[in-house]
């Protein structure tokens, strides 16, 4: 019964592969399914001023752009804008920063593998390289504007946002490019079953094939993708930030297995592996839901009032904490569900 609930809940079709067509001479989108005419990537509500005091404690920073945490090293990386810096933070004490290092730019997202941050900055056209917990950084060039990095085993993955690609950049070889018909390369995530690009113009999830170098079927996430997030049973979690929505893809087949309402400007997401759980964030309310996504449709299980403007979250898998960023320097907020 709850498999079919989550199926009524689905307002676009299942298996409904995008149309996919050229571009026109003018490089202006021409797609049957495009929502609309100039497409314009989805952001992050506007949060009113905060009227519940925040769960759990919080701790001064500035502004937050991104921000992950690393169970190997047992830390919390925080992305600042002001200065352009990475906060790296022991987990078992959050009060301060263990380390801080200097980027060349803004990162825009943090993703981490085997004790190594990668952070995209693309306003310089760098992925920066930062090992954990001592902070030593390396950076590499991209052509483009680099939004997100992700390691494949040797290789290193990039999306690369104004060139409409993946860049696949290998130690022993020059980098590859893999592109196809995308508008825009806004983050790329390995689900274990499979590789995907998130298209935020088209507001859409793509295929990667590696091996073949290109970019395959497609389908749309909603009326505007925002975040997504791999979990462990090789699903891709994307919230629609204009439809106010959850979405679960598989990726073999690519295919869209459930769409929940979430209301109240969903944005940012978090996915806790030991306990099943995807925490989003509420910019329009200034709070974070836990939701129990291994059954048939997701179980809200934690509500929490926030910092406001609380467009990032990340998860301390082996405590259950859950860690929330202010985009307008109130804050992270640590919550101990």
């Amino acid at each position: 019964m709850g498999r079919l609930s989550a199926v009524s809940r689905i307002a676009i079709p299942l298996a409904g592969v995008l149309v996919l067509s050229s571009c026109s001479a003018d490089d202006t989108p021409n797609d049957t399914l495009q929502i609309v005419q100039n497409p314009v990537a989805a952001t992050a509500a506007v949060s009113p001023a905060v009227t519940v005091k925040p769960a759990g404690a919080v701790f001064a920073t500035a502004g937050v752009k991104a921000l992950v945490t690393d169970e190997a090293s047992k830390t919390l990386v925080v992305a600042v804008s002001e200065p352009p810096s990475l906060r790296i933070y022991d987990l078992a004490a959050l009060d301060a920063p263990k380390t801080t290092v200097a980027l060349p730019g803004p990162a825009e997202r943090l993703t981490v593998s085997r004790s190594q941050v990668l952070a995209s900055v693309p306003d310089k056209s760098l992925l920066v390289k930062v090992s954990l917990p001592g902070g030593a950084l390396e950076t590499v060039p991209v052509a483009g504007q680099p939004s997100a990095g992700l390691a494949d085993g040797d290789a290193t993955l990039v999306s690369v946002r104004d060139r409409k690609a993946v860049e696949v950049l290998a130690k022993n070889a020059g980098p590859r490019t893999i592109t196809g018909q995308i508008y825009s390369a806004d983050d790329v995530l390995n689900t274990g079953d499979g590789v995907v690009v998130l298209d935020k113009l088209r507001t859409a999830l793509f295929a990667v094939d590696l091996a073949e170098g290109k970019i395959g079927e497609g389908l749309r996430a909603g009326d505007g993708a925002a975040n997504a997030v791999t979990d462990d049973l090789g699903r891709v979690f994307v919230t629609d930030a204009r439809a106010g929505a959850l979405l679960a893809f598989s990726t073999t087949p690519l295919l869209l297995r459930q769409r929940y309402p979430v209301p109240g400007g969903v944005y940012g997401i978090a996915y806790d592996r030991t306990r099943g759980l995807a925490w989003v964030t509420l910019t329009e309310r200034n709070e974070v839901v836990g939701f129990d996504v291994r059954g048939g449709e997701p179980i809200e299980k934690h509500r929490f009032p926030t910092v406001r403007q609380p467009d990032s979250v990340t998860v301390d898998e082996q405590g259950g904490r859950v860690v929330v960023g202010s985009a307008i320097g109130e804050g992270i907020q640590v919550i101990t569900p």
